[in-house]
Parts: C-alpha cells; sequence; structure tokens
C-alpha cells in the first residue's frame, strides 16, 4: 500500500471543543467590559458617564478597571478570528473578516496599552486618535463581509452583522467629527453595537460547533 507524501495535504477536522470555547470568549468579552465601566462609572470620582468617554476612564489612578474591560474585549474580538479561522464558514468576506478581527483585536489592545489619552498628557507618539480611525472603518466593513458565513450557521446571525453595519455607518462619523456634552453616552451607544456583532460571531461559533457534534 503507497504511502501518502502528504498526509496532512486535505482537510484537517474542525473541534467543536475548541470552537465553543471561543465562541463562549467572545460571548464573555463585551459582558466583561460592561460590568468593568459599571464598576468605574461608581469608583472613579467626578466622572460624568454622559460627558465623558471611556477614554477618560482609561487614564489615572483607576485606569486598571477600564484597562480589564478593554483587554477583555481585545479577547472576544481575538477569539472570533481564532474561530473563524479554524472553522472556515466560506468566502472572499470571510477570509477579510478573519484579518479584520485580528486588526481588531490588537487595536482594541493598544487603544488600553497606550495610556496616552483621558490624561492630558502630549509626551511621545500619539496614535490614540489614528487607531479609533482605523477601528472605525473596520467596524464598517467587516460585520457585512462576515454576514453571509454567520448566516450558514442561522438566518439571524447574518442579519443581525448586516444590522450592526447599517447602524455604524451613518452613526460612528459624528463621533469622530462633532464632539458634544453627549460624547460619553453616544460612545456606549455605538460599542453596544460593536458588541452585537462579536456575539453574534460568538454564536455562529458555538453553533458550528453544535452542528459537528450532531453529525458525528
Amino acid at each position: 500500500m503507497p504511502v501518502d507524501p502528504h498526509p496532512f495535504a486535505g482537510p484537517l477536522p474542525e473541534h467543536p471543543h475548541l470552537l465553543r470555547t471561543l465562541g463562549w470568549i467572545a460571548l464573555l468579552g463585551p459582558a466583561v467590559f460592561i460590568a468593568m465601566l459599571i464598576v468605574a462609572d461608581v469608583v472613579v470620582p467626578d466622572h460624568d458617564w454622559i460627558a465623558d468617554t471611556v477614554s477618560d476612564l482609561g487614564a489615572g489612578r483607576y485606569e486598571w478597571i477600564a484597562d480589564v474591560g478593554i483587554y477583555a474585549y481585545s479577547a472576544a474580538l481575538l477569539a472570533c478570528a481564532v474561530g473563524a479561522a479554524h472553522a472556515h464558514l466560506g468566502g472572499r468576506g470571510w477570509t477579510f473578516g478573519i484579518y479584520g478581527l485580528i486588526l481588531l483585536g490588537l487595536i482594541v489592545f493598544l487603544i488600553g496599552a497606550r495610556n496616552e489619552y483621558g490624561d492630558g498628557d502630549s509626551e511621545g507618539w500619539e496614535i490614540h486618535s489614528y487607531l479609533v480611525w482605523v477601528l472605525g472603518a473596520l467596524f464598517a466593513a467587516v460585520p457585512w463581509a462576515m454576514s453571509e458565513g454567520a448566516g450558514r450557521i442561522a438566518p439571524a446571525l447574518k442579519w443581525s452583522c448586516r444590522a450592526v453595519t447599517v447602524l455604524w455607518v451613518p452613526l460612528a462619523p459624528p463621533f469622530f467629527i462633532f464632539p458634544t456634552g453627549w460624547d460619553g453616552l453616544y460612545e456606549r451607544m455605538l460599542g453596544a453595537i460593536t458588541f452585537v456583532f462579536v456575539v453574534s460571531i460568538g454564536l455562529a461559533l458555538i453553533g458550528r460547533a453544535r452542528a459537528i457534534e450532531t453529525r458525528i
């Protein structure tokens, strides 16, 4: 019997336990972010959650509270990327979304790690605004690009991903261009929109894991 010279050339199996774990990380990331923001809103003195942004919570004595939430959200985005790569649901849009999720995860992590915002510090190279602009562009494109693949798991996930783009495209630019006394509340609303996308991908990964187990 001839020996296959390339035994791993064919498709490798997907692991449902891995997809389920990554899916739950995707679901828990936004939940931790929300919880830490609520704690920070209460603990940080003189903080106005309606007028002050999350960036304002990322500096000073209690910066670690907001940072924990930011890092949890970064982990959720990266979990989505890893899970989407492991269970590729087809199409160039899904592939584009994997790269986009990796970038989003890194950008969110850098926003938390670079404590150059919210404290009036102007020393060093200021990259916060550039990161936010790239983040805005990615959240406009990635959810729609991955919507078709997510829809293969459940039609509702396709439309929830597309709804994120439909809402994000008109609502995000005003926040970046026109600062107001409602910046904190408006930013939290935009964040909630992105959470819908991350939760949708997390549910898609969990749904894929369930489908694999049913087939086995």
